[in-house]
């Protein structure tokens, strides 16, 4: 039978700070949770605060809330549990992880058995998580995530009253979706889960925060509406819990308010000192003060990541957004800068800053391709694309597959674009519908709000180029179904429609762009002149 069973409102934090012997803490607002334990009444308190922290992903601080709950009661078994799930990082960003977060992990699994557990609950959770680390030379990353949501899902079904447990089988489920399902199986699965129990716990970070990325896809996005508006302010001291919201505006297209959360998010991360989480945001923020036309906002920004490079500390215990998220957000601003504006030239001349995911290093890479090649620049363009394959190889050889992927259709739309500007225009409408394929057959990382360019989008363009209008609006409009709100896919729909002679649809898109870019720069891009000629706008 468990030893306490304390129900804390994490959000008081000044009987954590006596038991770690600092002085009173200012309080943070994290949520409400309780994970019954068998630990000491001391400990309980502590223990329930780092797993509210471990539920908005703040590995850091929840690291440190598991080391203080030990110092409280060092026989809590469970506190290692938390340890090694904090040590896995992020579970939805892609890549393997490093040797050096599998040796944390490992590390406390084993602390956790030689401590043992005083229940078997207990005992559950942390053979469910050894699962993660204990096979790791052996059995591939995809393999053992499989196995630890098979795991979770036994230890819900075995413990039917405790949330945590379906909690954090939920966020297996969803973690361990496959990117090419488009049926989206498991996270509908971990969606029922978690809307069956949120409403009789309307103050759990977990439930908002893991809602959101369950339904973090197209079709999906708009079921989370409700999460994103409610989990900023259940958390609102977690720079996280601020940021998370704009994943689900970005999808259905709510820029302002996907500038307005990461403008707070930003803020709250300067002030915890979390440079990627920061950058990552920025990131966010970029793309939407983009689509929205407010393209000297987003020039600011770009200006400002200098500044925030000196706050990012890659080597520093990760908060929810891992260093590659940073690294990412470096060389994703200022590509997108260059290519949402269709200042060909200004990417052609972006400069890659080498990073250690090779991945962030693609983006510039690409950037620098199709600037080049739709300026008629082709050894430029050859250059770029030749480090693009080499880059693939890299990610090959580290069986590094969804990024592996991701730049191999880069590749295909970047050697499209040169095709097409060396007069091959055939094979530059075949490649670039190859790239459009592949793309749709996967799904964007959570670590950015959406593709640099999206390949359909830029067949749409190339079509338009090629004086098909009509199958450019349809590539534009399909592309909508997954970008919704894009201003260069709406901007290029409206385009395609009034040379195909549909005035009707091109004033319905020349609207739509009017409205999305109504905070915009005055008098804005050049797409705006004819969309209010056209729509009869001001």
């Amino acid at each position: 039978m468990l030893r306490h069973s304390l129900v804390v409102s994490v959000a008081l934090v000044s009987l954590v700070s006596r038991l770690q012997g600092q002085a009173t803490a200012p309080a943070q607002q994290l949520g409400t949770v309780h994970f019954a334990t068998s630990c000491s009444s001391a400990a309980q308190p502590v223990f329930n605060r780092a797993v509210a922290l471990l539920h908005s992903f703040e590995f850091r601080n929840a690291i440190e809330g598991f080391n203080a709950t030990l110092k409280a009661d060092p026989s809590c078994g469970i506190a290692y549990w938390g340890l090694a799930l904090s040590a896995w990082g992020n579970p939805f960003a892609p890549g393997i992880k490093p040797e050096k977060q599998i040796e944390s992990g490992l590390d406390a699994v084993q602390h956790a058995r030689a401590t043992g557990s005083r229940t078997p609950r207990e005992a559950d959770y942390v053979a469910a998580v050894a699962l993660l680390y204990e096979s790791a030379r052996s059995l591939d990353q995809r393999s053992r995530i499989v196995a630890y949501q098979n795991a979770m899902s036994a230890v819900a079904a075995r413990y039917p009253d405790d949330i945590e447990a379906s909690l954090f089988y939920a966020l297996a489920l969803a973690a361990s979706a496959d990117p090419a399902d488009k049926t989206y199986a498991n996270q509908l699965k971990a969606g029922a889960i978690l809307e069956g129990l949120v409403r009789r716990y309307p103050d759990h970070p977990g439930f908002a925060h893991y809602i959101i990325h369950s339904y973090d896809f197209p079709p999906l996005a708009a079921r989370a509406l409700n999460a994103a508006h409610r989990y900023s302010t259940i958390a609102p001291s977690v720079p996280h819990a601020l940021h998370m919201p704009s994943h689900t505006f970005t999808r259905v297209g709510r820029w302002q308010e996907s500038i307005d959360t990461n403008r707070r998010s930003t803020a709250a991360a300067r002030r915890e000192l979390s440079g990627a989480e920061e950058l990552h945001a920025a990131d966010y923020m970029m793309y939407a003060y983009l689509q929205t036309g407010q393209d000297r906002a987003a020039r600011a920004l770009r200006e400002s990541i200098p500044q925030i490079v000196t706050r990012f500390d890659p080597t520093r215990p990760a908060s929810a957004a891992p260093p590659e998220a940073g690294y990412f957000a470096i060389a994703a601003m200022p590509a997108r800068y260059a290519l949402e504006r269709g200042s060909w030239r200004d990417a052609a001349q972006l400069t890659v800053k080498k990073s250690p995911f090779p991945y962030a290093d693609a983006i510039t890479h690409f950037a620098r391709a199709l600037g080049a090649a739709r300026l008629g620049k082709t050894v430029t363009a050859k250059s770029a694309i030749a480090e693009l394959q080499r880059i693939r190889d890299e990610l090959t050889a580290r069986n590094e597959k969804y990024w592996t992927e991701q730049t191999e259709i880069q590749i295909l739309g970047a050697s499209a674009w040169l095709a097409y500007a060396e007069g091959r225009k055939v094979e530059a409408v075949a490649t670039m519908r190859q790239a459009a394929e592949r793309e749709d057959a996967t799904d964007k990382s959570g670590i950015t709000p959406g593709p640099i360019a999206p390949a359909r989008e830029l067949l749409g363009e190339m079509l338009l180029e090629m004086n098909q209008p009509a199958e450019a609006l349809k590539q534009f409009e399909r592309t909508l179904k997954t970008e919704s709100g894009r201003f260069r896919t709406v901007a290029g729909a409206a385009r395609a429609a009034m040379a195909a002679g549909n005035r009707s649809t091109a004033r319905m898109y020349y609207a739509q762009l009017l409205k999305i870019s109504a905070r915009g720069d005055k008098p804005g891009r050049a797409e705006l002149i004819p969309a209010r000629k056209t729509a009869g706008g001001s």
